[in-house]
């Protein structure tokens, strides 16, 4: 009965951590945004119908590509490389920093919503918290200043973002929740790591060995593939706004 109590009381803390990070993201989003705008004296919300609606397929695109998780040979297999970070990376700089955020929030509830969770919800978190650490910095310096330059710098600047807090964060924060919340101790989760790789002996090294690459890489291809897809969508995606805006505007 106390170890239920315990196992219940620890999962309740780990949501209201979670919840508590998401709300976090949100703010920072929304106050770099904000500032942005106002910076660049546009008065346009931070959401409009045609945002929302744009979210919402961007969030189904990046949900089914987080389904596509891909083992890479130098970390562990629960460490996996997917690209749902293209279609929220796409939406932030067509749209700003709150809509990439919403579209990794959104990607996550219907992940869970159709597939569950099989790392207590700390591989969740994981994805969102990593995945915004990459899509804050790249979309609020794009924001600041929309051209290609800037894209590539602050795709640059997520992918560095990323992989340091990524590392960090793992280290001193996932790994320890994942194996109190999973019931994995620590030294079995390096063991698969020295598998891999002889010289990953703790977990400082898992993240540098492991974790640090893995980000490298995905920041890497997400920002490479965003830059293609985005010259080709980002006219259409423009256009279209620009007339719901001509639109909302007369009916007003």
């Amino acid at each position: 009965m106390n170890n239920l109590m315990q196992s219940v009381t620890e999962n309740l803390i780990f949501v209201l951590e979670f919840l508590g990070i998401v709300i976090l993201m949100f703010a920072v989003a929304y106050g770099a945004e904000k500032a942005a705008k106002k910076r660049n004296g546009d008065g346009e919300r931070v959401l409009s119908t045609r945002k929302i609606a744009v979210i919402g397929v961007f969030s189904a695109i990046a949900f089914m590509l987080m389904l596509l998780e891909f083992p890479v040979p130098f970390a562990p297999f629960f460490y996996e490389l997917d690209f749902s970070e293209i279609p929220a990376l796409i939406g932030a700089f067509a749209y700003g920093p709150v809509a990439g955020v919403m579209i990794e929030f959104c990607k996550i509830l219907l992940k869970l919503v159709f597939k569950g969770t099989t790392t207590a919800f700390v591989g969740d978190l994981a994805n969102f918290v990593i995945g915004c650490s990459f899509l804050l910095p790249a979309s609020i310096l794009y924001f600041n200043k929309k051209t290609k330059n800037m894209a590539i710098i602050g795709s640059a600047t997520g992918t560095l973002c990323m992989t340091v807090f990524g590392t960090a964060f793992n280290a001193v924060y996932l790994l320890p929740k994942f194996a109190q919340l999973f019931g994995m101790p620590l030294e079995e989760i390096i063991a698969l790591g020295t598998a891999i790789n002889p010289a990953i002996n703790s977990v400082s090294t898992l993240v540098i060995f492991a974790v640090a690459p893995l980000n490298i890489l995905k920041g890497g291809s997400v920002s490479i593939v965003t830059m293609l897809a985005y010259k080709k969508l980002s006219p259409i995606l423009k256009e279209g706004h620009r007339k719901m805006a001509i639109k909302t505007s007369l009916s007003e």
